[in-house]
C-alpha cells in the first residue's frame, strides 16, 4: 500500500499522493471550464440527430446555428489494409487526389472552385478506413457540397497530378530510408504482424508506388467507395431537412455495395526483443502488449489502468520512476491502439543511450508493480474525475472535432446516446475490475524493440 506521512522515508509514496493530487487539480480544472462552455456544449453532447436521406444514406447530425460554418467527416470502410499485393500504397495514393480533379474540372480549375466556395477538403488514409472531412461557409454549402459530390463519385486521377502527388510520396519514401526512427518502425511492425496487411507501411514502397496506374486508382474507388461501408457526421449550420438532401446529392449515387477483402484478426507476436543498432546519442525504447477490443467489456477498466501506467502524461506512474524521480527520459508514455483487426497497450520513451538499459529495466519494474497490485483506490477516483472531466475539451470543443468523435462512435458501434452514457460507464468501473485488465494485458512477455547503441547490461 502507498502512503506515509515521512517524506524523506517515503519518497515514492510523496510523489504519488502529489500525482493525485496534480490529477485531482487537472480534473478540477477540466469540469469548471467544461461548466463554463457547457452552455455551447450541451447541444452538441446531448442533441445528435439520426439523419437517413431517401436513398438511404445515414449520418449523425449535430444543429449548431450560433456560428455560420458546417463541418462533414465521413469514412468508408477498409482502408490501407485493402492495398491489393505489390500496389501497397494505393489507398495512400488515391486520397492524395481527390481535390486534384474531378468531373469537369481538371486540377487547377477544381482548385480555383474550392477557394472560391471558402471550403476546405482533405482525404486521408488509414489502416481500416478512407477518411474524408470538408468544412465550409454555410451560405456557400451549395457549392462546396456539389465539389464534395465531385470529388467522392467522380475523380479523374489524371496523370500529371498522379505523377506530381506520387513523386511526393517517393520522396518522402527515399527521406524515410535515412531515418533510423522509421527504418525502424517497419522493421517493428513486420516482428509484431509479421505478414499481417498492418505489417506494410500505408505509404507503400519505391517499387510498389512506381506501378500504379490511373486504372488501378479507378477499379479501387469503384469497389470501395459504396453507402454500405459509409459513416457520416456533419456539425453546423444546417438542418435535417437540408441535410438529407445533400446526403443524396452527394452520396446518393455511389454503388450501394463495397467489394472489400477480407482481412484476419491477428494476434500480436510478444516475447521478442528487436534491436536496432545505429550509433546515436539517443536510445528510443517500445514495448508491445495485449490490448484490448473497444467492444469487450473490460475495455474500461484498461483504459482506467492504462491512464494510471503510462496515459496521463505528467501524472502517471510511469512518469514518475522515470522522468520525475531519475531524470532519464523527458517523456514516458503508454498508450491502447484499437485497431479493427488487432489490438495493443504501447509503451514508448526514449533516453540517453549510456542510460537505456536501466530505463528499460525501469519500465519492466513498473509494468511488473501494475500487473501485480493494480493501481490504488485513491488513483482509480482520481483518474476517473480525470476523464469524466477533461472529455468534452478533448473531443467536443470545435465543429470539426466533433463530427470527427462521432464519426468513430459510429465505427466502434457505441451508440448515438454514448456520450450521455459515457461518465456512468466510468465511474461504474471497480477497483478489482481496473486490477484484473492490469493482470491480464501487462503479464505476458512484452515485445520490445530499441533503436540506438547495442544495449549493455539488459
Amino acid at each position: 500500500m502507498r502512503g506515509g506521512a515521512d517524506l524523506g522515508d517515503q519518497w515514492p509514496d510523496a510523489i504519488a499522493h502529489r500525482r493525485i493530487a496534480v490529477l485531482h487539480a487537472l480534473a478540477t480544472l477540466f469540469l469548471g471550464i467544461f461548466f463554463l462552455i457547457l452552455p455551447a456544449l450541451a447541444a452538441h453532447a446531448m442533441d445528435i440527430q439520426p439523419v437517413t436521406s431517401s436513398k438511404g444514406v445515414n449520418a449523425w447530425l449535430v444543429e449548431d446555428h450560433s456560428i455560420p460554418i458546417i463541418a462533414i467527416r465521413f469514412v468508408f470502410d477498409g482502408g490501407s489494409t485493402q492495398d491489393p499485393a505489390g500496389r501497397e500504397g494505393l489507398v495512400n495514393l488515391m486520397t492524395g487526389l481527390f481535390d486534384e480533379g474531378a468531373g469537369d474540372l481538371d486540377s487547377e480549375a477544381f482548385q480555383i472552385k474550392l477557394d472560391d466556395a471558402g471550403a476546405e477538403m482533405g482525404f486521408e488514409a488509414a489502416r481500416d478506413g478512407t477518411y474524408g472531412a470538408m468544412r465550409m461557409l454555410a451560405e456557400q454549402k451549395d457549392a462546396a457540397f456539389d465539389l464534395l459530390r465531385l470529388a467522392v463519385t467522380s475523380p479523374r486521377f489524371d496523370q500529371a497530378p498522379i505523377d506530381r502527388i506520387r513523386a511526393q510520396i517517393l520522396s518522402g519514401i527515399i527521406a524515410n530510408e535515412r531515418d533510423p526512427n522509421t527504418v525502424a518502425q517497419t522493421k517493428w511492425l513486420r516482428a509484431i504482424y509479421g505478414e499481417h496487411p498492418y505489417s506494410r507501411p500505408d505509404q507503400g514502397t519505391k517499387d510498389s508506388i512506381a506501378t500504379i496506374t490511373a486504372a488501378d486508382l479507378a477499379a479501387f474507388h469503384k469497389a470501395n467507395f459504396a453507402r454500405s461501408g459509409l459513416h457520416v457526421a456533419v456539425v453546423g449550420d444546417i438542418d435535417a431537412a437540408t441535410l438529407k438532401r445533400k446526403l443524396d446529392e452527394v452520396f446518393g449515387d455511389l454503388p450501394e455495395k463495397q467489394v472489400l477483402q477480407p482481412v484476419a484478426d491477428t494476434e500480436l507476436k510478444l516475447g521478442q526483443q528487436l534491436e536496432v543498432d545505429y550509433d546515436l546519442p539517443q536510445t528510443s525504447l517500445q514495448f508491445a502488449y495485449p490490448g484490448v477490443k473497444r467492444d469487450a467489456p473490460d475495455f474500461f477498466p484498461a483504459v482506467l489502468m492504462n491512464q494510471i501506467l503510462g496515459g496521463g502524461t505528467f501524472t502517471s506512474r510511469l512518469y514518475d520512476e522515470v522522468r520525475e524521480k531519475r531524470g532519464l527520459a523527458y517523456s514516458v508514455d503508454s498508450n491502447l491502439v484499437d485497431h479493427q483487426h488487432s489490438n495493443a497497450l504501447i509503451i514508448t520513451t526514449a533516453t540517453r543511450s549510456d542510460r537505456a538499459a536501466e530505463t528499460l529495466g525501469i519500465v519492466k519494474e513498473v509494468v511488473k508493480k501494475m500487473a501485480e497490485e493494480g493501481p490504488t483506490e485513491a488513483e482509480l477516483d482520481a483518474t476517473k474525475k480525470y476523464m469524466v472531466g477533461s472529455y468534452a475539451i478533448s473531443n467536443l470543443d470545435s465543429s470539426s472535432a466533433i463530427a470527427a468523435t462521432l464519426v468513430e462512435l459510429q465505427l466502434d458501434n457505441l451508440g448515438i446516446d454514448y456520450v450521455q452514457r459515457r461518465a456512468a460507464l466510468i465511474n461504474g468501473v471497480t477497483l478489482d475490475q481496473v486490477k484484473a485488465a492490469a493482470k491480464k494485458l501487462l503479464t505476458p512477455a512484452p515485445a520490445i524493440m530499441s533503436i540506438g547503441p547495442k544495449l549493455e547490461g539488459k
